[in-house]
């Protein structure tokens, strides 16, 4: 299984970027999809969740300007950032599979990062 994070880039703050996500390997429609992001010096966070019911979840900081979403045809998991802010800037990892308890998402599947850096 791989996951392949594209669209990162130098972006200002208040403009907008796509990421996607390919997975490939086995077919990714029915399990859990989602997005975790790493700051320089700082720990990994959560991002968004797309789960296989198609209910969603957001960081707080993020609602309002960033949507998940999926193409089952394609194996891709998306997210559209808009109005980003300079604390935005992380690598952006995606996620698949994996288990929603508790509130917090544990994925099995981690791909490797793409780099956003928003300037102020």
């Amino acid at each position: 299984v791989q996951l392949q994070a594209s669209g990162g880039g130098l972006v200002q703050a208040g403009g907008s970027l796509i990421l996607s996500c390919a997975a490939s390997g086995r077919t990714f429609s029915s399990v859990n999809m989602g997005w975790f992001r790493q700051a320089p010096g700082k720990e990994r966070e959560f991002v968004a969740l797309l789960l296989w019911s198609g209910h969603i979840t957001y960081k707080d900081s993020v609602k309002g300007r960033f949507t998940i979403s999926r193409d089952n045809a394609k194996n891709t998991v998306y997210l559209q950032m808009n109005n980003l802010k300079p604390e935005d800037t992380a690598v952006y990892i995606c996620a698949a599979d994996g288990g929603y308890i508790g509130g917090n998402y544990y994925p099995k599947y981690w791909g490797q990062g793409t780099l956003v850096t928003v300037s102020s």
